[in-house]
C-alpha cells in the first residue's frame, strides 16, 4: 500500500471521526438510563472519540515525514530558500528559479508574506531531487526599487552536488554605501 494511500484513508478517518462525533451520542440504545449515568455515557464516548482523533493526528504527521524521507532521500535532496535583510531599498513582487534551465519554482508575494520576510522568516521556493555532478541556479527577482522603479534582477551560483543535502538561500539585502539591493546567495553545509 502506497504512503498516499495511507495519508488518504488517515484523512478519510479523521474526517469521519470529526463528522461522527455527536452522533455516535444520537445511536445511543433507545433505552434511556438514568439522567446521571447518560451524561456519563456520553463524557466516555468523548473522551474515546477524542483519543481517536489524536491518534489518527500523530498517524498522519508520521506519514507526511515518512513520504518526505521516501520522495526526498538526503543524499538527492536539494532546497532553495529566500530571506530578506533589511529590505528597504527593494519591495519585492516575485522570485523564479531556474535549476539547470529549467524553472523549479517562481512564487508572487504577497504584503503580508512580504511582511513576513522583513520580520526574519525564510520561505522555502523549492525542494527536490538532484543527481550528484555540477549544477546552476540562477533566480530572478522582480519589484520596485529606490526611487519607485521597477526593478528585476537576476543571481547566479553554480555548485557541485555530492551525497549530502544542498540548502541554498537567496538572500535579499541592502547596500548602503551603493544605495542598491543586493542579491546574495549562500551554499550551506
Amino acid at each position: 500500500m502506497s504512503i498516499r494511500c495511507f495519508r488518504r484513508c488517515a484523512g478519510l478517518a479523521l474526517a469521519a471521526l470529526a463528522a461522527a462525533g455527536p452522533a455516535f451520542a444520537a445511536d445511543a440504545p433507545a433505552a434511556s438510563p438514568a439522567p446521571a449515568a447518560s451524561g456519563a455515557a456520553s463524557t466516555g464516548l468523548d473522551a474515546r472519540i477524542q483519543d481517536a482523533k489524536g491518534d489518527v493526528i500523530r498517524l498522519n504527521r508520521d506519514l507526511l515525514v515518512l513520504e518526505e524521507e521516501l520522495l526526498f532521500p538526503a543524499s538527492t535532496q536539494v532546497a532553495v530558500f529566500v530571506s530578506m535583510d533589511v529590505g528597504k531599498l527593494f519591495e519585492l513582487d516575485s522570485v523564479q528559479v531556474r535549476l539547470d534551465d529549467k524553472v523549479v519554482s517562481a512564487w508572487l508575494y504577497t504584503p503580508r508574506e512580504v511582511q513576513a520576510l522583513h520580520r526574519g522568516g525564510v520561505q522555502r521556493l523549492y525542494l527536490g531531487n538532484l543527481r550528484g555532478g555540477a549544477h546552476e541556479i540562477v533566480a530572478f527577482f522582480t519589484g520596485k526599487g529606490p526611487h519607485e522603479r521597477d526593478y528585476k534582477r537576476a543571481t547566479t551560483i553554480r555548485f557541485d552536488k555530492g551525497s549530502e543535502p544542498k540548502y541554498i538561500e537567496l538572500r535579499i539585502k541592502d547596500s548602503s554605501g551603493k544605495l542598491q539591493p543586493e542579491f546574495d546567495v549562500k551554499v550551506w553545509q
